[in-house]
């Protein structure tokens, strides 16, 4: 399953990488390892949303779960989040993201995960 890591550089800046959290086989589909959780947060942004510059408060998987937002790192890349895409904040250090909603309001789901969630086998 596709995921989407923004973490922070040597260059203290933010950047993107796609992980891939392997799925095994079920009696019913396929389930990954479970993974820690400490919280889940509801939240509902604008439309016209426009949040600068600024670090992932906490490790922390995002769901979109309707709308669209586009997440920008200092380099100017970019990516589009829409329903049932899943990124994961880890970019707590340094200049951060930009985050802008583009198609709202958005409504997502943040799964705070613990510090020392290992996600090496997921490259």
């Amino acid at each position: 399953m596709r995921v989407v890591r923004i973490f922070t550089g040597d260059d203290n800046e933010s950047h993107f990488e796609e992980l891939d959290v392997p799925l095994g086989a079920s009696r019913y589909g396929s389930l990954s390892q479970p993974v820690a959780a400490d919280s889940v947060i509801f939240r509902e942004t604008p439309a016209d949303g426009l949040l600068d510059y600024h670090p992932a408060p906490r490790r922390q998987f995002v769901v979109t779960l309707a709308g669209i937002v586009e997440v920008e790192c200092g380099d100017g890349t970019k990516q589009r989040f829409g329903p049932g895409e899943i990124m994961l904040a880890d970019d707590t250090t340094g200049q951060g993201h930009i985050t802008r909603e583009i198609e709202g309001p958005r409504r997502s789901l943040f799964i705070t995960v613990p510090e020392d969630l290992d996600v090496e086998a997921w490259r």
